[in-house]
């Protein structure tokens, strides 16, 4: 109990390295005694020689670097994949934008194209009442113009009827003469 009380207050009294910063270090005396402890536990022959101490530590490192290796190859693997699916969900949204940008693009040249039919109608429209503006105006001295005429027409028919009457009257007057005879 007593190496196990040490070995822990060896630990806390270390400052912490991360294992990946550095290579394993020669571990402490009691750290060794554990392990030969540990080994005889687990050899049949209770015996461990240096070299087998050696080759585990050696193992275990290499073991546990292969396992970051693979973990951070993984974390790459997945970042990479995470990359690409982001970049091809980029491609469809720039695609789907663009396509949207065409469309309007097309309706904005439709409209444009109906608001210069409109326009071209309106001064079309503002030319025809513009000259039915003017005829208004003149529309005064027609209508004059017209009764002026229809009461020429008038005065003809008048005089003509005053010519017949006077032709009338004049050939009555001249026969009273012949009659008398």
């Amino acid at each position: 109990m007593s190496s196990l009380y040490s070995r822990s207050k060896d630990l806390s009294s270390r400052s912490r390295k991360s294992l990946s910063d550095s290579p394993p270090s020669s571990p402490s005396p009691s750290t060794k005694t554990f392990r030969q402890e540990r080994a005889s536990r687990s050899d049949s022959s209770g015996v461990e020689s240096p070299s087998d101490r050696l080759s585990s530590r050696t193992s275990t490192y290499t073991r546990r670097e292969n396992r970051l290796a693979s973990l951070s190859k993984t974390d790459d693997d997945s970042a990479s994949k995470d990359y690409k699916k982001l970049y091809e969900d980029a491609l469809t949204e720039n695609e789907k934008l663009k396509s949207r940008l065409d469309d309007s693009k097309q309706e904005l040249t439709k409209i444009r194209s109906q608001l210069d039919r409109v326009t071209q109608e309106k001064e079309a429209l503002e030319k025809k009442v513009s000259d039915m503006e003017e005829e208004l105006k003149t529309l005064p001295a027609l209508a004059r113009l017209q009764a002026l005429r229809r009461g020429n027409a008038h005065l003809l028919v008048e005089n003509k009827a005053m010519l017949r009457t006077l032709a009338h009257l004049t050939q009555t007057a001249s026969l009273p003469e012949t009659e008398d005879l």
